[in-house]
């Protein structure tokens, strides 16, 4: 599988126009297997109620049927469950679609195929559902532009409802560019008209893409490579005066400007872009603000340089200890707030377990929040985390009796046989340059 696989990214690198007629050959047995495999123990199952170890267990009876149905175009998609999840911080839910199991190692094959095509043509702006590349290679990669280029002006964006807005006709156009087989045509085109299932309801579906299948991120990498990377590099940068940067994690990108009249200027043929795609900008999340060196020299005649976030880091015009310019990174206080939240909730929920239970789920919360905010010059937003634990632990541990005495003396020995983990940084400064990807 994996050599045949490497000669696609072989022909897909060396002609960039080539277009694939043939690639579900390589939807096997075990590619269905691996996708099956590939999904967490604990993941929820779809409409069928089938679970991934009831997969597994009948999966010779299954898969040759399935496999057959796809070759001969017959395959048809069961129904996306629609789940609501509440939205980090606020009260409204977002809806997540729930594929079945079998459905998603289906997704997961083609995905697998499709990506050692588009990862040859996506451009290295682009972040997010990408092999190897993740949220930290785009923070990184937009501190080094803003860091190291002549940045004086930054557009913030984010697109509003941005997967309920793709639009099906030109999804499949973008992929006919490169994919001209008809079997993996017709599974894209059933799994977008799949139809979304909520409390026993059918509803067809006739723009979008429901969040969480294994298809969708490629799908939205894809009608954003076509709509915005490529746009971008190729007309908008030859309009510029100056230099002009992007970088891109889904649907979430951030655009960098030397001059105020570049910026202006992209910001309105952006909007114009996108409507022509059926997508738009979220005016609140969407805004144009000056940053950079050039600010930083300003501030110091009473003006202070304004910050913006991304993926959860506020960006902050700041000085080295050599007083040289430097983009520091702290935690956004809006997810500081949230996991502060979740962790006294937790704190209360376990109130009554065993201290080793407790130090245990504690640990575990906090070593993830570490290791997502974990760079360089972000260790006070991590001791912030590290020190409300060990303040707000003892101060529940007090209500688990009405006679409880630990005192301060008492916690600190307990903490010496529970310890709770401190804050270590993922990436410190010397090692931040090597997720780079500009």
């Amino acid at each position: 599988m994996t050599t045949r696989l490497q000669r696609i990214v072989d022909k897909a690198r060396s002609n960039k126009k080539l277009c694939f007629n043939n690639l579900a050959h390589h939807l096997s047995s075990e590619a269905l297997r691996e996708g099956i495999k590939a999904l967490p123990k604990r993941t929820g199952s779809g409409c069928d109620g089938m679970t991934r170890d009831e997969a597994l267990e009948t999966f010779e009876k299954w898969a040759p049927n399935v496999l057959s149905d796809i070759h001969n175009r017959g395959y048809v998609p069961p129904p996306v469950k629609r789940v609501w999840i509440p939205k980090p911080g606020k009260a409204e839910k977002r809806p997540i679609g729930v594929p079945t199991v079998i459905d998603r190692a289906v997704q997961g094959a083609v995905a697998k195929i499709l990506s050692q095509i588009y990862e040859q043509d996506f451009l290295p702006s682009s972040f997010g559902g990408r092999p190897k590349l993740g949220a930290h290679h785009a923070v990184c990669t937009l501190k080094h532009v803003i860091q190291s280029k002549k940045v004086a002006w930054v557009l913030e964006c984010d697109l509003k409802n941005f997967f309920g807005s793709l639009d099906h006709g030109w999804v499949e156009r973008f992929l006919l560019h490169r994919v001209a087989d008809p079997r993996i045509v017709s599974l894209v085109r059933r799994w977008l008209k799949a139809g979304v299932l909520e409390e026993g309801n059918l509803t067809s579906v006739e723009i979008g893409t429901p969040q969480g299948g294994s298809i969708s991120v490629l799908l939205s990498n894809i009608y954003l490579h076509y709509v915005l990377d490529l746009w971008f590099e190729k007309r908008v940068k030859k309009g510029c005066k100056g230099e002009a940067h992007l970088v891109r994690y889904i649907d979430d990108f951030v655009i960098c400007c030397e001059y105020k009249s570049d910026a202006t200027r992209i910001q309105r043929q952006l909007e114009v872009r996108l409507q022509e795609f059926c997508l738009s900008l979220e005016p609140s999340k969407t805004k144009l603000l000056r940053f950079g060196r050039f600010a930083r020299r300003d501030s110091s005649q009473g003006s202070k340089p304004a910050t913006f976030s991304f993926l959860g880091f506020t960006f902050c015009c700041s000085l080295s200890a050599e007083k040289r310019y430097l983009v520091q990174l702290r935690t956004e206080r809006k997810r500081l707030n949230r996991t502060l939240i979740q962790l006294r909730l937790e704190m209360e929920r376990i109130r009554h377990f065993s201290l080793k239970e407790q130090r245990l789920i504690l640990n575990a919360k906090i070593r993830g929040h570490y290791c997502y905010f974990g760079l360089g010059g972000n260790v006070d937003g991590l001791l912030k985390v590290y020190r409300y634990c060990y303040k707000q632990w003892r101060r529940v541990l007090l209500t688990r009796s009405q006679k409880s005495n630990l005192t301060w003396s008492k916690y600190a020995k307990l903490i010496e046989h529970f310890p709770l983990d401190k804050p270590k940084l993922v990436l410190t400064y010397q090692q931040m340059p090597s997720m780079v990807r500009l």
